[in-house]
């Protein structure tokens, strides 16, 4: 509880702060004076003045703001303060008002990629190792002779030691031969692959067509979370084991481990397990469970209650060139693909029901600062894009609703009148809130509390 509760402070804590800088930064190089810069909202905890700006941490730390001053005209009535009109917000022009205010969610991108440029240059990019798993039969990786254990060294003659490092030549190459280099025990010999077309889905449910050679990277099927009262703990399975075989049939991976478990329900099953070095037989029985979807179907399956390890990683370092453009196309990536998440719920192609909030965050923040503080850096890298996303969206209160008004300024050469400015702020913060509500909702269904607050 405690760490989950420290790592949710923590990361929407920086969140916040980078957020709200990013307006102050290009407010202050704007000329604009600041009155207030404050790290969550309603009652005052804790203030300080440092010259014409208040620095202050307020009660309810899920946002904050920077009060800047003269930010209605003086000539719509928005103020009767006196203030130097040289550093009113309201008669700054219009594009750098529409810079102000993107600086936010701009700040927010740049984090996420300087985290991720970080964990490239120190730890490395993770992947998984290039040894062969699983083989499909007569797939191009049989044909060609690959086994599971061997270890692919190099495609084209460049070494690679990842798994995903052999995934873009595969579909650069379409249908073309690619040399690849396999080492088994001790030798060495490369053989020719050439990939076949695959349909598959993808995370959405849509389907696309990739170059696929039929074969899996290794993945021991080892059991990470054993759910409590659920079968898998019932029969004695512990964190850490290894699924080897099931019914005597040999299991290469925890993909392989799954299917067969969905297709049992019921049906009493001998799984052999490495525990420590030592092998054992431990019988459980799937009980019958629903298989969530992202696009809101559910499935009914075989269930044990378990979860996966986390994988083995292999780990390249980049230099800080390369590095810069790999963050930046990861959080081009991240950017699409919340993009597309978005456009997927509002066509309703996604069901509602994975809209999270804060209990969500909270949970999965402790979850990734207990897996290691690897995984909590790329966690609020992702989290810092999707705020800034969010932020960019064109509803009244966000970001993108200010930037939508300037917009608009920009077209018909005259603001917005106050009166509809305030209609429209009314209206995104009744829409706000009800989308606040309803996220609340989906992280008290979707979470036991009682293990939450353990």
């Amino acid at each position: 509880m405690i760490s989950t509760v420290v790592s949710f402070i923590v990361v929407l804590g920086v969140l916040i702060f980078i957020h709200e800088l990013g307006h102050f930064i290009v407010a202050k190089w704007s000329g604009v004076g600041v009155e207030r810069f404050s790290l969550g909202f309603g009652p005052v905890l804790f203030a300080i003045r440092r010259g014409e700006t208040e620095y202050c941490i307020s009660a309810i730390p899920l946002g904050g703001y920077v009060k800047m001053m003269g930010e209605e005209s003086p000539m719509e009535g928005g103020g009767a303060a006196v203030i130097d009109p040289a550093k009113a917000f309201a008669v700054k022009p219009v594009w750098q008002r529409f810079l102000i205010v993107f600086a936010g969610p701009g700040m927010n991108f740049v984090l996420a990629a300087l985290l991720v440029m970080g964990l490239f240059m120190v730890l490395g990019r993770p992947g998984v190792p290039s040894v062969v798993g699983r083989v499909e039969r007569d797939s191009p990786a049989a044909q060609a002779g690959l086994r599971p254990g061997d270890r692919i060294v190099a495609v084209d003659g460049r070494p690679i030691v990842q798994w995903e490092e052999l995934i873009e030549p595969l579909q650069e190459a379409g249908g073309g031969t690619i040399q690849v280099t396999v080492r088994r025990q001790d030798e060495e010999r490369k053989v020719a692959l050439t990939p076949a077309k695959h349909m598959l889905r993808d995370l959405f449910g849509d389907e696309k067509n990739v170059w696929e050679i039929g074969a899996r990277p290794r993945d021991p099927a080892r059991v990470g979370e054993v759910v409590p009262g659920r079968p898998a703990a019932k029969a004695g399975l512990k964190a850490g084991d290894v699924v080897v075989a099931l019914d005597g049939r040999p299991i290469l991976d925890f993909e392989e481990l799954a299917e067969i478990i969905y297709q049992r329900p019921g049906q009493p099953t001998l799984l052999t397990v490495d525990r420590n070095g030592q092998r054992m037989d431990i019988t459980v029985v799937p009980e019958l469970g629903k298989l969530p979807y992202p696009i809101g179907d559910q499935k009914e399956v075989g269930q044990i209650g378990i979860g996966r390890a986390v994988p083995s990683a292999v780990y390249v370092r980049s230099n800080p060139v390369a590095a810069v453009g790999q963050a930046v196309v990861w959080t081009g990536q991240v950017t699409s693909l919340t993009v597309w998440s978005l456009w997927k719920l509002i066509k309703r192609d996604i069901s509602a029901s994975n809209i999270g909030g804060p209990i969500q965050i909270a949970v999965a923040a402790g979850q990734q600062a207990r897996l290691g503080l690897e995984h909590l850096i790329r966690f609020t890298a992702v989290i810092s894009v999707n705020l800034a996303v969010l932020n960019l969206l064109p509803i009244p209160m966000l970001d993108g609703g200010h930037l939508l008004f300037f917009v608009i300024e920009a077209i018909i050469g005259r603001p917005l009148s106050l009166r509809k400015r305030e209609i429209a702020q009314q209206v995104g913060f009744f829409f706000l809130m009800l989308l606040m509500v309803f996220a609340v909702y989906n992280d008290l269904s979707r979470i036991d509390l009682f293990r939450f607050f353990k």
